[in-house]
């Protein structure tokens, strides 16, 4: 994040998946820059539907050690265990993306809720998104978010929806563009390869955007299929 900051690179939100969206350590530290974030969680993050106000308990006793660490005032619950409890109408169709087979919706359920790891002195209100396939009601993401307060649930939905972009092109770039292919020990051969991969990566896509209207399916197997016809060996 840093390094792209310094480059001048321009992003609107940090995304990630469950391996860091589990962590929160990394999640506070965003939050502390100032940085928005959509991160996925998993089934068994354990969230709090009302400010846990966390306090150290009072002495009872005289004997022992007098408590020291923070405890929650409300009960925490799993995000599964959340969603077993939500009536059918608490869920709203939701427009995703466009596709090449036309509009790609879900059902999300969007809840204000508090997180903490047990010894912070204050929880973090943030924003809870549960996306749920309309055709597989069993395939569920879950999803927290920093984003103002105001954010309308279109919008957290759409944010959550856009790491599949990232994905499509990590796939697009083993497919055709060489991404994976390569077969170095050092890491001076790694990077150019990988730059040599991203450059034919930047040239599909101006392609794609290039001929969009009159050819809006283009993809990048096609462009490398039509390149091998074209081109002189």
């Amino acid at each position: 994040i840093y390094q792209a900051k310094n480059k001048g690179i321009r992003y609107n939100w940090v995304g990630c998946d469950g391996f860091y969206g589990e962590d929160p350590a990394f999640l506070r530290m965003l939050d502390f820059q100032n940085e928005v974030f959509m991160a996925d969680v998993h089934k068994d993050q354990r969230i709090y539907l009302e400010d846990p106000k966390p306090v150290v308990p009072q002495r009872k006793s005289k004997r022992g050690k007098a408590p020291s660490r923070l405890k929650a005032q409300t009960q925490a619950i799993r995000v599964d265990e959340f969603v077993q409890h939500q009536p059918s109408n608490a869920w709203q169709k939701v427009k995703i993306r466009d596709s090449s087979k036309g509009i790609i919706s879900a059902e999300i359920l969007h809840q204000q809720v508090w997180l903490w790891d047990g010894e912070e002195e204050q929880a973090h209100n943030w924003h809870l998104i549960i996306k749920r396939e309309i055709n597989s009601p069993k395939t569920i993401k879950y999803s927290v978010s920093n984003a103002d307060r105001e954010t309308s649930q279109e919008r957290l939905a759409f944010m959550q929806g856009q790491r599949y972009w990232v994905e499509d092109s990590i796939k697009n770039g083993k497919q055709s563009c060489g991404l994976s292919d390569y077969q170095v020990r050092k890491w001076r051969g790694f990077h150019h390869h990988m730059a040599l991969s991203l450059m034919v990566m930047l040239f599909m896509l101006e392609e794609r955007q290039k001929h969009e209207v009159e050819k809006p399916l283009l993809s990048c197997s096609d462009i490398r299929i039509l390149l091998s016809h074209f081109l002189p060996r």
